[in-house]
């Protein structure tokens, strides 16, 4: 039987400057710039639109001094795509540069795992280290539309459709999940915030946001394991993602397709 074919999407919506140090718990010691990427990704099959993460807002960028380049929701109506037609959006975790502006989706189904829901809404929130990358406004849209009847838990890996599979990993955050997805190339992992940079995973060396290293690290292997070769692997964060896949949709919107190397 043959596995269905997704076309997959980056769109880059927002850009920070930072250093190498601040990139990587056991760093060396030849600091350089280092900036991250802010994106979000979409897949399609046909007239079927499937979305992963939502990314943040003006008042999350402002707030936490963020270059926000474009709304990331807006820009999916300006690249075509009808939101009320996005029925399911998958939200690999919960912090507030994956999770924001789900009050613009109002027809989704949001899938995340129950471990990340429970995490950020339960006792470990006491600690500033584990909220800083949390806003409680994000967290309770989510409480929101779950009230709604909008919000679909899982526990480990399952299959949104076929020839796209969501993995938990954890590490990051108690909850995060990664995307694998059957393309035109073979199967491409949409790596998150399981890896930010590509070098964090060959490296073997984690971001400094981290819940469980032991996690972090065994996500680093069962993200190589889903992946057709290294070079099928979609970092979270990384700059690379944006020189090395074509640019693709309207100018000035930044998308790149995920299948179509540079």
């Amino acid at each position: 039987m043959t596995t269905k074919i997704w076309e997959a999407y980056a769109l880059r919506y927002a850009h920070m400057p930072r250093r190498r140090l601040e990139n990587f718990i056991a760093h060396d010691l030849h600091d350089a710039a280092m900036d991250m990427d802010y994106f979000v990704w979409f897949l399609r099959s046909g007239n079927e639109i499937i979305l992963i993460d939502t990314g943040f807002g003006a008042e999350a960028a402002q707030r936490r001094k963020r270059n926000l380049l474009r709304c990331p929701i807006d820009s999916l109506k300006a690249a075509g795509i009808h939101l009320e037609d996005i029925r399911d959006t998958i939200i690999t975790h919960a912090h507030y540069d994956h999770a924001g502006n789900t009050e613009k989706l109002k027809n989704t189904c949001f899938h995340l795992q129950e471990k990340e829901m429970s995490y950020a809404t339960g006792k470990d929130m006491r600690h500033r280290f584990c909220r800083h990358a949390y806003d409680a406004k994000d967290v309770c849209e989510l409480v929101m539309a779950n009230f709604e009847e909008r919000v679909s838990f899982h526990d480990g890996a399952y299959e949104l459709r076929p020839g796209i599979t969501v993995h938990w990993v954890g590490g990051h955050t108690r909850g995060l999940q990664v995307v694998r997805v059957h393309t035109q190339r073979g199967w491409i992992v949409i790596a998150s915030d399981a890896s930010h940079y590509l070098e964090n995973l060959r490296n073997r060396s984690p971001f400094p946001i981290v819940i469980d290293s032991g996690d972090m690290l065994a996500a680093y292997e069962l993200i190589e394991t889903l992946a057709e070769s290294p070079d099928h692997v979609i970092p979270g964060h990384d700059p690379l993602v944006m020189q090395s896949y074509k640019s693709v949709g309207p100018v000035g919107l930044e998308i790149v397709s995920l299948v179509e190397p540079a």
